[in-house]
């Protein structure tokens, strides 16, 4: 009699719990890489250029951002384990350490639990999953805003997901993050790959009083009292 053979390959539209995910996705060969969103396995396609370049943008970004304020981590591709059918990989995320006030976590074996604050993902399409399963998911599970950055239609598309609604940039154009006060982007000068006028915008939200009293209230002692603080409405 032949023993059974328990699988450890994750196809594209499995559907799957998280832990099921994860003690697969764990098994996987090094380079593999699988997202669970909405309970389905979405295994990632070769990245483009123009993506990758993108992407360094955002990290760049967010790493300036948490240079100057306190209680702050931002990553990227790392694994977030969401909810119970949900473990995204996204593009970068942006997050209040736990011991700020911040509500997501880490787990013993080191992955981010719960939902960061921020999470950007960058896109080809407005019918991409992005848009879509994932926007649904970061939704459910309490992202409080989202940024995808849509390289088809040449926009930055800004979400608050509280209010599950699009945001419009300010008559001056740009993007001000309301989770994060001072993380201001201008959506233009990122798609165009524009550096200068890119820092030199969040460079002006970083010299604004309202970024140095988040700052001062996330670098404040017993600042997990004051959590409810920490989040602009």
């Amino acid at each position: 009699m032949h023993a059974s053979v328990r699988t450890t390959t994750l196809r594209n539209g499995d559907r799957l719990t998280r832990q099921e995910f994860h003690r697969l996705y764990e098994q996987t060969p090094t380079g593999f890489r699988a997202e669970l969103v909405g309970g389905m396995v979405y295994v990632a396609s070769a990245v483009s250029r123009r993506h990758g370049t993108t992407h360094a943008r955002v990290n760049a970004l967010l790493c300036a951002y948490v240079g100057h304020t306190p209680g702050l981590e931002t990553g990227c591709n790392a694994t977030i384990l969401l909810g119970e059918e949900g473990e995204p990989e996204p593009d970068a995320y942006l997050r209040i350490l736990p011991e700020y006030g911040g509500q997501s976590g880490r787990s013993d074996d080191d992955y981010i639990e719960s939902a960061p604050e921020l999470i950007v993902e960058i896109a080809y399409s407005g019918r991409s999953i992005d848009h879509h399963a994932k926007r649904h998911d970061y939704t459910r599970y309490g992202v409080l805003e989202y940024l995808v950055a849509n390289l088809g239609d040449e926009k930055v598309h800004w979400f608050d997901l509280r209010a599950d609604k699009e945001l419009s940039p300010s008559a001056d154009g740009v993007i001000r993050v309301r989770t994060f006060p001072g993380l201001w982007i201008e959506p233009r000068a990122f798609l165009a790959h524009d550096d200068q006028p890119l820092m030199e915008v969040l460079a002006e939200g970083l010299a604004t009083p309202a970024h140095a009293d988040f700052a001062m209230a996330l670098a404040a002692p017993n600042n997990q009292s004051a959590e409810a603080d920490l989040t602009p409405p």
